[in-house]
């Protein structure tokens, strides 16, 4: 439905359009041609007004009437001319290819002479389109009428058989009608042509509009639909695979950037709601079994000291006191992490802090032939931060990337830097600086990335408790900050902390 209107209403506003344009075009066109018809007309009637006059000229002065007659009547006879008169200045029809006509006195407002009459100018002076009419007939239809003036000339006024003064200029008039029949032809023609080349224009325009709109516009918009849909029914990962540069595809890559702030406002609302109900569980659970444990490891401890000598009992009190103080572990790390302090902020040395980290876990890196390598930017602005919790972070993601290696050695790149060169265009005042751990080792699934965060959640079996990386998280969370973590099965994960320099 959605598409239906769109491109109806496209087909309409612009059909409206080029039907205007057209009619537009349309009209001024055809009466252009029919002024450039009627022109025609108009000159062939005064050639052939010419015509008769010099084809008459001689006996007019010899004053052969039948002659001139005969001339006259037969010129008459032509296909398109209606009409051949001659009468003189007082309107008498003296000659006429109409025998009804001979001796009738003309209308002078209605055969042009109205013209010349009414402004008392002389006839000659008027131009051609002055002394045409158009007019129409019952019988013939339009008529083209045209009236050329028979001068006094001086072997007119000089002959024996004329009495003509020689002050009189105007001797008479020839009036020719011509029908207009074939420029009627030729307009109707004309307008039908330009008919079909309007409605073949509308619907050409109208189908390039609907195909045009649906391909740049409707496709793409039905495929942005969909997505905020499947967006709507929670799936937050979904991308619109759009590579225009125009506005359709801006509006696609907004959606896929909204979507993935979405995405990432949900995991950390999700995050921080599993962290506060695994805060308020830990903190009850440990208290609960904290003090049994003690003394379940105390004992066994005891006994495992007096089985010295008795290897039977031996085994089993080791495998009681390993899991206790494994048991142990966890409870600690329960009340660590239930017991999350505000940090107290206040400013600090990026490196210092990574130097820090370095120090505490330096002897376990060497232990597994691992290279660390720094670069370290010198010139960082200081942050806000509480440099003990910051610290714990740090040597929680070395530690994991020193079990990511395992025991065959690899490389481990502690990297930081600020946003001064994000975008592309150098900024003047940093914002925020970045910690990046990187190691070379066995990577991540893709499918596990999305739980690393889980508290209990470890990808290290029995020798992790699943803790370390949601406190960290919890950590940075409250520096205002983020954690993010890429990888590659295979070829190694890289963790980096953003942390904002104006916190506090």
């Amino acid at each position: 439905m959605m598409s239906t209107r769109i491109s109806y209403k496209l087909i309409v506003a612009v059909g409206s359009v080029t039907l205007v344009i057209i009619g537009v075009f349309a009209y001024v066109m055809l009466s252009a041609h029919r002024q450039q018809l009627i022109g025609e007309v108009r000159r062939s009637a005064n050639q052939l007004s010419e015509t008769v006059k010099s084809s008459t000229r001689y006996d007019m002065l010899l004053n052969q009437r039948d002659s001139v007659h005969r001339i006259i009547t037969t010129i008459g006879r032509q296909d398109g001319i209606e009409k051949v008169r001659i009468f003189n200045k007082d309107g008498t029809v003296i000659f006429s290819t109409d025998k009804l006509d001979a001796g009738r006195m003309v209308d002078k407002k209605a055969e042009a002479c109205y013209a010349c009459h009414a402004a008392d100018q002389p006839l000659e002076r008027l131009p051609i389109s002055d002394r045409t009419r158009i007019f129409q007939t019952p019988e013939r239809g339009r008529v083209l009428g045209i009236i050329n003036p028979i001068y006094n000339e001086p072997s007119c006024w000089q002959s024996a058989c004329h009495a003509h003064q020689p002050t009189q200029k105007v001797l008479g008039v020839l009036d020719i009608s011509m029908s207009l029949n074939d420029v009627n032809r030729e307009m109707q023609a004309s307008q039908r042509r330009m008919l079909l080349f309007g409605v073949v224009a509308i619907a050409a325009v109208s189908l390039m509009i609907y195909l045009l709109v649906n391909r740049i516009v409707l496709n793409p918009v039905t495929e942005i639909v969909a997505a905020t849909r499947k967006v709507a029914a929670g799936d937050l990962q979904y991308k619109i695979a759009l590579s225009k540069r125009d506005e359709i595809g801006m509006l696609a890559n907004s959606f896929n950037e909204m979507t993935q702030k979405l995405s990432e406002a949900q995991r950390q609302v999700y995050q921080s709601q599993k962290l506060a109900a695994v805060g308020q569980l830990a903190a009850g659970v440990a208290h609960e079994i904290n003090n049994p444990l003690t003394g379940v490891l105390t004992y066994s401890s005891y006994l495992l000291k007096r089985a010295e000598d008795k290897p039977e009992f031996k085994d089993d009190l080791e495998v009681i006191v390993r899991e206790t103080q494994r048991c142990r572990g966890i409870v600690k790390g329960l009340l660590d992490f239930a017991r999350q302090s505000p940090p107290e902020k206040r400013a600090g040395d990026v490196n210092e802090i990574v130097e820090r980290a370095i120090r505490i876990v330096q002897n376990q890196l060497a232990a597994h032939r691992v290279e660390l390598r720094r670069e370290l930017r010198a010139d960082l602005p200081p942050v806000h931060v509480d440099m003990n919790q910051i610290q714990q972070v740090i040597v929680n993601l070395l530690l994991n990337a020193n079990d990511a290696i395992g025991d065959d050695g690899g490389i481990i790149v502690v990297h930081t830097d600020d946003n001064r060169a994000d975008g592309g265009a150098v900024q003047t005042r940093p914002t925020q600086v970045e910690i990046r751990v990187s190691d070379s080792g066995c990577g991540i699934p893709a499918a596990t990335l999305q739980k690393i965060f889980d508290p209990f959640f470890s990808t290290k079996g029995p020798r992790g408790t699943g803790l370390g990386l949601a406190v960290a998280w919890g950590i940075v969370e409250k520096h205002n900050g983020r954690i993010e973590v890429d990888s590659a099965v295979g070829k190694g994960t890289t963790f980096r902390v953003r942390l904002p320099i104006d916190a506090v």
